[in-house]
């Protein structure tokens, strides 16, 4: 595969990394990723924080299409990057495997090292009394309350969202917390929201220790993930890049393989575990 041997030689000379991942690691899973190859919104921004909370249509608009778009979540499998990259991290060569994605396929496909930047949305959190819960548990009580909801076919969206619109989103039946009452939410961090600071502390930490940054199918737009590859070039620490068309950090990538990022993975740990042999 083209440009493989270069990433193969930064690995090798890199063994502590810290790997950031994004959507494009789940695309072949099936989940629908936010941007194109240059680096634009394929639909509207997703759901801002605010408007979640201060508006009660907005939230009714939301489950309605993530009761539909859940499915597709819930029976994701892991890819041939998620694969790999549990791979690497098994043979010790990943410090902190930093995910964007929310959808938990690097802990499903054996990474244990994980910190789930956004968040997941397998679980469910009440803004009240801070109680979390499974998603799937409010995924039947959607279902129960909003039964004529699911004859509707939607395209399924990124983050189990799917395309609804023009529909009368006020009769749609949103159960509230059932300890305290107040509003809930899918425990992922909405835009206008901020990670919370243990996550980018451990980030951070992770960084400081390592020896480079891969990242892994993520255009890196959010500034959520681009400012650890900021931070990694403010200390001279060299950033490698596996993704198809244009970045946020185009310009200071010591490496970057433009190909699939679940082929250009698992060529690599292939390679790496045929040289590995060779030795033994």
């Amino acid at each position: 595969m083209d440009g493989l041997q270069p990433l193969i030689d930064f690995v090798a000379k890199h063994p502590r990394l810290l790997v950031i991942t994004g959507a494009g690691c789940s695309t072949a899973a099936g989940i629908p990723d936010y941007r194109d190859e240059n680096g634009a919104w394929k639909r509207r921004e997703p759901m801002r924080y605010q408007l979640f909370v201060g508006d009660a249509l907005a939230r009714q608009r939301y489950w309605a299409r993530s009761m539909l778009g859940w499915t597709t979540m819930a029976h994701a499998l892991p890819t041939a990057a998620h694969h790999a990259l549990a791979q690497l991290e098994r043979a010790g060569r990943i410090n902190l495997l930093v995910t964007q994605n929310v959808d938990g396929l690097h802990q499903v496909a054996g990474s244990t090292n994980v910190v789930d930047l956004h968040g997941r949305i397998d679980t469910v959190c009440c803004l009240g009394c801070g109680a979390r819960s499974p998603r799937r548990a409010l995924q039947e009580d959607l279902m129960a309350r909003n039964p004529d909801w699911l004859a509707l076919d939607a395209r399924s969206l990124p983050d189990g969202d799917a395309d609804l619109e023009s529909l009368d989103f006020a009769a749609f039946d949103v159960p509230d917390c059932p300890q305290c009452g107040g509003l809930l939410k899918p425990d992922v961090v909405f835009f206008g929201e901020s990670v919370p600071r243990d996550r980018v502390a451990a980030v951070r930490e992770a960084l400081a220790k390592a020896d480079a940054v891969l990242v892994a199918g993520s255009s890196l737009m959010v500034y959520s993930g681009y400012r650890f590859v900021e931070e990694a070039v403010a200390v001279g620490k060299p950033v490698a890049m596996v993704n198809r068309g244009r970045t946020r950090a185009d310009s200071v990538f010591r490496l970057k393989v433009e190909a699939e990022v679940g082929e250009v993975l698992a060529a690599l740990t292939s390679q790496q575990a045929e040289d590995a042999a060779a030795q033994g």
